[in-house]
């Protein structure tokens, strides 16, 4: 078995993944393919693992970004960021792009994505009026990435950032894409069928754009996906199938976290504002759990063989992320400026000291609190929406630990592995190991204490292959399969641990925490002993227990 300890551990690179074998390469017809391989591609095909019903699956071809060359530790830059962020061009915002910028940069980021909500006003006026904000602020803040994108009112759905790489194209993608299939600027008398079908093509309408050369890149992430519940799994795996190569993944944790803080000192809500029962437009095979956060993480993610591993086991690459979701922060002393007039003007005029401490804010400024951190191959544009695509990510919350790398890798080897997102492929039979380093945080976080990680979970899958119903949401192979006690405060936790040898397809993921509110999960103890706690409306503080989540990496028979 695995064990944990802290120390100082050096891998040298082994470069190049694995070529991918021929019965899994498509550009290869079947009439090239040995009669072995002609007879594996047909069971994969009638699994669903290959072919049109696994388009998001990492088995799909070797094109899939979840198929990438494993870097070394040395060579990727992790950047902290947070894709979710709105400005005085959201109706129900107030900060300047320039002051969540700044106050993003200050707090640690390295990019962010400016998101203002998809409406009426924005899509005629205020995505472009935001825009010379936007290049001002690149040109300000040189070392900050700073995105434009919107948060688009899914058809029929819930929220969803959306985002391009910079250009000069990038105003007039974003306006034909928000006219075009933004919930707002769609006839009410939509079907059901009919907005899920706009969502889908919403979402392949970017893919068409970078493909056209208009942009470079175009990504979509769900926003607080469980929050009313009216995210169906199925209209997420259309999402995901509409082009893998935009719709990447949801929120692991929602923003507005600290609304959660208790009374007097804070609003005394939920986190999240995750406080909302079922409706009639909710998916109504979600249990009411599904309504809360647990330890501030979305129900979807947070269930150990939940929602998120079902996609996981079927092969799917969808990733998750935290961030701010900020709009007004909690103990600013700003308000709207006067005399605003936001729908004729798109934006209201610039926010003006009140001297007043906002308490009932249920914000936070951008990595104030929640990071996306992603795995980048240089400090460009580019390279963080390639890391995104790619799944090279971890999040965690109030900065509980300093950095995480996670590899699997053949057992014994010197090699550096595949990293999270990625796919390692071994003959069946061959050993593998997880190799997982974490920086131990030595610094206090911006609420003044120096957090300390308790424990890591490594949580594992069986691959199974493509669902028979597209609203399935449990993976019933999925379980905790070893806990590592932390009990280093500084330096290196390094974590070796064997995953025996290959039998069947499996993913596996990372979790920890400082430990401090735990239960067991959903699925029960015997799958999740113990996970994050149902947090209660009310008493809820969002720095009373921090978890970081890693991505997936995925193991494959070759």
């Amino acid at each position: 078995m695995g064990h944990g300890h802290h120390h100082h551990h050096h891998h040298d690179h082994v470069g190049g993944a694995a070529d991918v074998p021929p019965a899994l390469d498509l550009t290869i017809p079947d009439g090239e393919l040995s009669a072995s391989d002609v007879s594996r591609r047909g069971f994969l095909r009638s699994a669903g693992l290959l072919g049109a019903g696994a388009a998001a699956s990492v088995l799909a071809s070797p094109s899939s970004p979840a198929v990438a060359s494993p870097a070394s530790p040395q060579g990727l830059t992790w950047l902290a960021g947070d894709h979710h962020i709105h400005t005085q061009y959201s109706s129900d915002a107030q900060y300047r792009v320039i002051d969540q910028a700044k106050h993003g940069q200050a707090y640690g980021l390295d990019w962010l994505v400016i998101t203002d909500h998809g409406s009426n006003a924005h899509a005629k006026i205020g995505v472009e009026k935001v825009n010379p904000d936007i290049l001002a602020t690149r040109a300000e803040l040189k070392e900050l990435l700073t995105f434009q994108g919107l948060e688009w009112n899914i058809p029929g759905a819930e929220h969803a950032t959306v985002f391009v790489h910079p250009g000069r194209n990038e105003v007039d993608v974003l306006k034909r894409f928000e006219l075009a299939y933004d919930g707002s600027q769609l006839p009410a008398t939509n079907t059901e069928a009919q907005n899920e079908a706009a969502a889908i093509a919403g979402i392949q309408f970017l893919g068409e754009q970078v493909r056209a050369r208009k942009v470079e890149g175009a990504l979509f992430l769900a926003n607080h996906p469980a929050r009313r519940g009216i995210d169906s799994p199925h209209e997420i795996r259309n999402w995901r199938d509409a082009d893998p190569t935009v719709a990447i993944g949801m929120e692991g944790a929602p923003g507005h976290q600290a609304a959660g803080i208790p009374a007097p000192n804070g609003r005394g809500g939920a986190r999240g504002y995750y406080d909302n029962n079922p409706s009639a437009a909710s998916y109504p095979g979600y249990p009411l759990e599904a309504y809360r956060t647990w330890g501030g993480f979305d129900w979807m993610t947070a269930t150990v063989g939940g929602l998120w591993d079902s996609l996981l086991a079927e092969g799917r690459a969808w990733w998750v992320t935290v961030n701010s979701d900020s709009h007004v922060n909690y103990l600013d002393q700003s308000d709207r400026g006067p005399n605003s007039n936001f729908e004729v003007n798109g934006r209201y005029n610039d926010p003006v000291y009140t001297g007043v401490v906002n308490t009932g804010a249920g914000d936070f400024w951008p990595g104030f609190y929640g990071r996306t951190n992603v795995g980048a191959r240089t400090r460009s544009y580019k390279a963080v929406m390639d890391g995104l695509r790619d799944g090279r990510v971890w999040v965690d919350h109030g900065r509980l630990i300093k950095n995480l790398d996670a590899r699997v890798r053949v057992a014994g080897a010197s090699g550096a592995g595949t990293p999270l997102g990625g796919v390692l492929r071994v003959k069946r039979g061959v050993a593998t190991e997880l190799a997982l380093d974490i920086d131990l945080q030595d610094v206090p976080n911006w609420r003044q204490f120096v957090p300390v990680l308790k424990r890591v979970d490594v949580i594992v899958g069986t691959v199974t292959g493509a669902v028979t119903d597209k609203d399935t949401f449990t993976a019933p192979d999925t379980k905790v399969v070893k806990s590592f006690e932390v009990s280093a405060r500084t330096g290196k936790l390094t974590v070796r641990y064997n995953l025996g040898r290959l039998d069947k397809p499996f993913y596996l993921r990372v979790r920890g925490t400082d430990g401090n509110r735990t239960q067991p999960g959903l699925m029960g103890a015997a799958v999740d002993p113990y996970g994050p706690a149902l947090d209660a409306v009310g008493n809820a503080d969002p720095w009373g227990d921090l978890w970081f989540y890693s991505n997936p990496i995925w193991v494959l028979p070759k």
